[in-house]
């Protein structure tokens, strides 16, 4: 790990969504300092983020130097499918009432976790920084992925107006332990892991892949981006968006052979070329992260990919109920 101790030192800090996925790893990672700051990771039903009352309160009770907001209500198509007003509202208001809250107790940075559904739908290829307001959100996910690009307007407005502290980083896909792999919400990889391995278990003929295969997208370690979320809280506070991925782009086939491997499944793979591609390149520019952060990724997809594997295969009746 790479982290600078002193900044943390003696430091309070707030986690939204410290128990989740994304925000359980940043937690790890500040613990493991040698002088952790103290956490205060706020859970529902001691704070609904959603209502400011809650966010004030929270703030005074926290005192907290940095506020790291990881908490979202999202997951895969279905789920979008289901509570598109839900999605948009709640992340929506829970990042304005922080953000807001947050201000008003004098935190010294704030931390707005973003998502690469911001980027407009409709551009292919690798996405810089600059291309944020090129065009509209893809409308399957617009509800989402607006939500959190008005967290960095917010962001620069209150830098503009009251000089606040607050970035703004865009995340790619993310994977590993601790994944949802729920069949309502998991997302590519994990829905990839979970599919390859009960066939394995099963032992099952043959396992459908949707699509072609030919479609390329990013994938970072959970870990991995962890890390870099606190690097940025330590080194960056530039009011413009920052990318946080491994630039590397995956084909789908690519992922799914890997998966395939890494699994020990011996069965075959039908791919239905039926179902849709989507979008054929996705990937990040982290020109400007490994700049600014003098930072990278460090783990391979492989790499991932195995540890991943491995939790899943021996957390998998509990990981598999857990929404």
């Amino acid at each position: 790990m790479t982290l600078d101790p002193g900044f943390w030192k003696k430091k309070a800090v707030v986690v939204t969504g410290g128990a989740g996925f994304l925000g359980s790893f940043i937690c790890d990672q500040l613990r493991a300092l040698p002088e952790p700051p103290r956490i205060v990771i706020p859970r529902k039903k001691d704070f609904d983020l959603t209502h400011p009352d809650a966010c004030k309160r929270l703030m005074q009770e926290a005192k907290p130097q940095i506020v790291i907001h990881c908490a979202a209500f999202y997951g895969g198509i279905g789920i979008n499918q289901i509570h598109p007003g839900r999605i948009f509202y709640e992340n929506l208001v829970m990042g304005a009432h922080l953000m807001e809250a947050s201000r008003l107790a004098g935190v010294e940075k704030f931390v707005g976790v973003g998502t690469a559904c911001s980027y407009p739908g409709y551009l292919d290829g690798v996405l810089k920084e600059s291309d944020l307001w090129n065009g509209p959100v893809h409308e399957s996910v617009v509800n989402y992925g607006l939500t959190k690009k008005m967290m960095a307007v917010q962001g620069w407005a209150y830098r503009r107006e009251y000089q606040f502290n607050a970035i703004h980083l865009i995340l790619t896909n993310l994977y590993g332990p601790r994944d949802t792999f729920h069949i309502r919400r998991a997302h590519v990889v994990s829905a990839l892991i979970k599919k390859f391995v009960e066939a394995q278990q099963q032992k099952a003929p043959e396992v459908e892949v949707w699509g072609t295969g030919k479609p390329v997208r990013e994938f970072l370690y959970i870990e991995d981006c962890a890390e870099g979320i606190l690097r940025a809280t330590e080194r960056y506070n530039d009011t413009t968006p920052l990318n946080v991925g491994t630039g590397i782009g995956t084909s789908i086939r690519e992922l799914v052979d890997a998966v395939h491997e890494v699994t020990c499944y011996q069965g075959r793979l039908h791919w239905n070329a039926e179902k849709p591609d989507g979008q054929m390149m996705k990937v990040l520019d982290v020109s400007q992260m490994k700049e600014a952060l003098q930072w990278q990724p460090r783990l391979s997809l492989r790499e991932g990919l195995q540890k991943t594997i491995s939790w899943y295969t021996e957390h998998k009746a509990e990981a598999d109920l857990r929404e």
